[in-house]
């Protein structure tokens, strides 16, 4: 598993899906390379003190670090985007909440009839 790490990276899967949770949003996109895949976590200033956001960024980390890669897409871009709830928010919750938005994110969208 790969970092994203340029702009324009994260301008691309913000285009995408995304599915919300208290503690983070996670987007996705999907590529036409066979690479692996890559996550880029971002927290923006309103969320704290550049300590508290560095917090947050390594909450997130640890976060992918421990869900199972089967879950994530082969060939596809993920970006968390961390919320202050993220802080003060249980590991174990955090982690049941990023697998239930993986799942969101896998299901087709609903088409109107």
């Amino acid at each position: 598993m790969d970092r994203l790490r340029q702009r324009a990276d994260f301008l691309a899967v913000a285009n995408g899906p995304r599915a919300n949770s208290p503690a983070f949003v996670v987007q996705r996109r999907l590529r036409d390379d066979d690479g692996p895949v890559r996550v880029g976590f971002t927290v923006t200033k309103k969320n704290g003190t550049a300590t508290e956001r560095n917090r947050i960024r390594r909450r997130l980390r640890e976060l992918v670090k421990r869900t199972d890669v089967i879950s994530m897409r082969p060939h596809s871009d993920y970006v968390l985007v961390g919320r202050r709830a993220a802080l003060n928010r249980g590991f174990e919750t955090m982690l049941d909440d990023l697998r239930s938005a993986l799942n969101r994110l896998d299901r087709p969208p609903l088409t109107p009839s």
